[in-house]
């Protein structure tokens, strides 16, 4: 066998991304950590102070507080005065990681870290024998996707995202029939019916849970025009009854993506609209290499997109499946005019905008 010669340097330079990979992952939890415990929010509103401070501040025990900030510090997240022995969270860094900063918070996307690694070891079963991991594997996957999305919604939905299809908010104002598929907690919904009281709303979600949350919600906000049903969005067939039917980050996830759109085109009137917000990207994993988040969107699809459609036997389109097949999938249900827009500020997701 001819040796191969290592080029030192390259061999070098990859060692050494390896080592950060292994500290940002390790940093991944820890912020999450920091999300869920307050800390990063309790840091936001403190004048610099010892770890003892941030611990009473957040009642929380000192000694885990103190071993968290050690991370922090090192991990260039949180500054450290070593003179006064105090910890300070800068402004800038916190824009990005308290529940002030709405759908900018990253550290509330982080949590998901730890519930991916919860089915590495069903993902490398399935890498051996096929199959995927089911949808009840990850227990805290709608109460995450519902903490998150809320942000969003509450930021874009009513004054950014509708009104990227022409004359859609008018509608809205004088009442048609609205249907969301996939609504999880149904908190789109629910904005949606706050906004539009002279429109009457639906959610469609298979999860008994989110459909409990979406409902008190609902009459905790007094809505009379939002209603919620369980149900497997496959089995949408018409007949045509809505005008407006939305879909959130949801079609890459099922099992039969082509007999869902197509059931939503069937219950969409002639005139209706269908709006599908789904991840940015493009089928072509070439055309991904610069996209900021390809390395996180693929990985999201092993270990959850992709494996819960598999195990039921799906098509395992995956996060990651594009625009190119999005445009491909929208043409085969129905729809004949597809329009591609995006949201300034938002790279995770492309907003298709469909008529029959």
């Amino acid at each position: 066998m001819t040796a191969i010669e290592l080029d030192k340097a390259k061999a070098e330079a990859f060692g050494g991304q390896m080592l950060g990979i292994m500290n940002s992952g390790m940093l991944a939890l820890m912020t999450s950590i920091g999300h869920r415990t307050g800390l990063f929010d309790m840091l936001s509103q403190m004048a610099p102070s010892t770890s003892q401070q941030i611990a009473n501040a957040a009642n929380l025990n000192e000694r885990y507080v103190r071993e968290w900030l050690g991370s922090m510090v090192t991990g260039r997240i949180i500054e450290f005065d070593s003179t006064n022995g105090t910890y300070r969270l800068p402004p800038e860094h916190a824009a990005s990681l308290t529940r002030k900063a709405g759908p900018g918070n990253l550290a509330n996307m982080l949590q998901f870290i730890s519930l991916m690694g919860n089915v590495e070891d069903d993902i490398v079963d399935c890498f051996r024998s096929g199959g995927g991991v089911p949808y009840s594997r990850y227990p805290k996957f709608q109460q995450l996707m519902g903490e998150m999305s809320a942000d969003i919604f509450d930021a874009t939905l009513v004054d950014v995202t509708l009104p990227l299809a022409p004359g859609l908010v008018e509608r809205l104002q004088a009442g048609i029939e609205v249907a969301d598929v996939g609504c999880g907690q149904g908190h789109a919904i629910n904005l949606m019916a706050k906004a539009f009281p002279n429109s009457r709303f639906i959610g469609y979600d298979f999860s008994e849970q989110g459909i409990a949350v979406a409902k008190a919600e609902a009459t905790a906000w007094g809505l009379k025009n939002a209603d919620f049903r369980v149900k497997d969005v496959a089995t949408l067939e018409g007949p045509p009854n809505f005008e407006l039917i939305t879909a959130f980050d949801v079609i890459h996830d099922q099992a039969h993506p082509r007999r869902v759109l197509k059931g939503i085109a069937d219950s969409l009137k002639q005139n209706g609209v269908f709006l599908c917000v789904d991840i940015a990207a493009s089928s072509s994993l070439g055309e991904n290499m610069g996209h900021p988040l390809a390395p996180l969107l693929y990985s999201v699809s092993i270990l959850h997109c992709m494996t819960v459609s598999l195990a039921l036997n799906g098509e395992g389109l995956g996060a990651m499946w594009g625009r190119q097949k999005a445009k491909e999938l929208l043409h085969e249900a129905g729809f004949r005019q597809i329009d591609v827009k995006s949201v300034e500020g938002d790279i995770f997701n492309a907003y298709y905008i469909a008529r029959k």
